[in-house]
This record gives C-alpha cells, sequence and structure tokens, in this order.
C-alpha cells in the first residue's frame, strides 16, 4: 500500500488554525516563500483594515502633546521588548551558524529596531518639553 493521499487545508482555514495556534502561544514555520508572502500579506491587509479605525481614534483622543504620552510609551515599550527578543533571535542564528544573509537581515532588523525606540523616546521627550513650553496647555 502507497503514501497516504496528502491532505490540503484551504487557505482560509489553515488561517484559522494558525490564528487560534497564535492566540495559544503556539507559532508554525512556513516552508515556501509562498506561504511565507500570503502570511506578510494577509498581516498587512489586517493592519490597513484598521487604520482608518485607528486614526480617527488617535485624532480624537491625542489633543495635547501630554494626551499622546502614555500611547507613544506603550509602543516603544513592546517594541523594545520585540527588539530584545530579536537579539535572541540573533545570537542564535550566529550560533548555529546559519545562513549569512539571514544573520545579516537579523542585525539589520535589530539595528533598525533601536533606532526606532531611540526615535519614540525622543518623541516621549518631546511631549514633555511641549508641555514646559510658556503658552502649551
Amino acid at each position: 500500500m502507497g503514501p497516504p493521499p496528502e491532505v490540503t487545508v484551504p487557505f482560509t482555514r489553515r488561517s484559522l488554525i494558525d490564528a487560534t495556534a497564535a492566540r495559544l502561544g503556539w507559532r508554525r514555520a512556513y516552508d515556501t516563500t509562498t506561504e511565507v508572502d500570503a502570511l506578510l500579506t494577509e498581516q498587512s491587509e489586517t493592519a490597513y483594515r484598521g487604520a482608518a479605525d485607528h486614526a480617527a481614534l488617535a485624532t480624537a483622543k491625542h489633543t495635547t502633546a501630554l494626551a499622546l504620552q502614555p500611547g507613544v510609551l506603550d509602543v516603544r515599550g513592546r517594541l523594545l521588548a520585540d527588539v530584545l527578543y530579536l537579539e535572541g533571535v540573533l545570537a542564535g542564528a550566529r550560533t548555529r551558524g546559519l545562513a549569512p544573509e539571514l544573520i545579516q537581515r537579523l542585525e539589520d532588523a535589530v539595528a533598525h529596531g533601536h533606532e526606532l525606540t531611540v526615535l519614540l523616546a525622543d518623541t516621549v521627550r518631546a511631549t514633555a518639553t511641549a508641555r514646559t513650553e510658556p503658552g502649551r496647555p
């Protein structure tokens, strides 16, 4: 008897399974660039679908420099935690001798992530500075 027939799962069902697994803290690796590209596209579409709502909420909610400070601090904190996680991934990739191109891309991502955390810290400082300037609410 030959091998069992390959079972294919439609993309929408696979996405549901992946979303459920992600909620439980599980991740799966994707074998092909086609699968990776589909996942990246889905992530982008989901983010951009909510962008108008985020912009409307941010416009209504953030009427002063101090009002936007907590949100920027939250983003910086999450980003910093993710960048530090990526540093661990990079260390593991180096230790295991993974592909130099992969290591270079991880190095670039970590460096850019740290740059972004610095820019966000500067933004938070600017909210406090704007508050202390004469004539500012």
